[in-house]
């Protein structure tokens, strides 16, 4: 089973890892990456808030919206990080860092 999804597309920058692994994807996150997942983690728990207003559950519904807000925003995080691993983001960074520990890309 081919489970290399590059196969489709080309990609635009320099590729630093063509399948990376879960552990070297979420080793690779950024500042940026951090904040976003913050970010939308925030703005769910706010939404699952105001949304438990009216029918009293504001703590269940708090609650929820964080959860699919960690959720989502790690998923973001991990396809954004992924990305510029396998070259289909802008990846300058982590090309300066791997040229860096001289590890063959």
């Amino acid at each position: 089973m081919n489970t290399d999804i590059t196969a489709s597309a080309k990609p635009e920058y320099p590729v630093i890892d063509r399948n990376p692994p879960f552990t070297k994807t979420v080793a690779n996150f950024n500042t940026l990456d951090y904040l976003r997942l913050v970010t939308i983690t925030g703005v769910s728990i706010t939404v699952g808030y105001l949304s438990g207003i009216k029918p009293g559950i504001r703590g269940p519904s708090m609650v929820t919206g964080g959860l699919i807000g960690v959720m989502g925003g790690f998923m973001y995080a991990y396809q954004n990080s992924a990305g510029r691993l396998m070259g289909f983001f802008p990846n300058d960074g982590e090309v300066a860092q791997y040229k860096k520990e001289k590890i063959p890309f």
